[in-house]
């Protein structure tokens, strides 16, 4: 059941490389594509804006985005580097060279381009998300459980961050009622995922048998 687990989550976050867009609404939801207005942090540090993307940095954005979804990683990564280079406040290029070093086993790469993009927007929701999964992985699934709540508390549409906390209360938690909440948010958001409605379905009989085993012993 791990096993399949860790594949299906694999699968999911496969499904949804490189579709963050370049500023911070990059973690608004799955479904978000590359767009050509982004929301930058301000240079003081305030409240994010809305700000025309330059076509120059959408190019090499997309560029970048399409060679991460070819599953050319080693391209993407020097792609999402040049872009960096020259156009260093969008925070969605430092969380997809983050998926980039995680999925190559580099976790300390993937922290600190983890660091970077909170450091331009804290409330990043695909960052802390990223973040989330670092620390499940080091085995810190109580700060993992408080990136993925942070990430779905500042986008409550974010349906990986969903999939994500289903994942970590129903296996490291073992919360199966918060399980089912989050299994049941992500399928609302993304639609028909039969795997996950077979988890849905597996959880409902599960958390009814044993709260009928707690009004026996009561």
């Amino acid at each position: 059941m791990l096993l399949q687990r860790c594949i299906r989550n694999f699968q999911v976050a496969a499904a949804l490389l490189a579709l963050l867009v370049l500023g911070a609404c990059a973690g608004s939801g799955p479904a978000k594509t590359v767009d050509t207005r982004a929301r930058t942090a301000s240079p003081t540090g305030g409240e994010p804006g809305e700000t025309l993307v330059p076509a120059a940095a959408l190019t090499l954005f997309e560029q970048a985005a399409s060679a991460m979804a070819s599953g050319d990683l080693l391209d993407a990564e020097l792609r999402f580097k040049e872009f960096l280079l020259q156009y260093k406040g969008y925070p969605g290029a430092y969380v997809n060279l983050a998926i980039i070093h995680a999925n190559n086993g580099d976790d300390a790469a993937a922290s600190a381009a983890i660091d970077a993009a909170l450091q331009i927007e804290p409330s990043h929701p695909a960052a802390l998300n990223q973040l989330g999964m670092l620390l499940r992985r080091n085995g810190k699934f109580l700060e993992a459980e408080a990136a993925y709540l942070k990430a779905v508390t500042v986008s409550p549409d974010y349906a990986l961050a969903h999939y994500n906390l289903g994942v970590l209360n129903e296996l490291y938690l073992q919360r199966l009622d918060q399980a089912l909440q989050h299994f049941e948010a992500y399928q609302a958001i993304v639609g028909n995922d039969e795997q996950v409605e077979r988890w849905i379905s597996d959880l409902t009989r599960r958390v009814a048998a044993n709260q009928r085993t707690a009004n026996v012993a009561e």
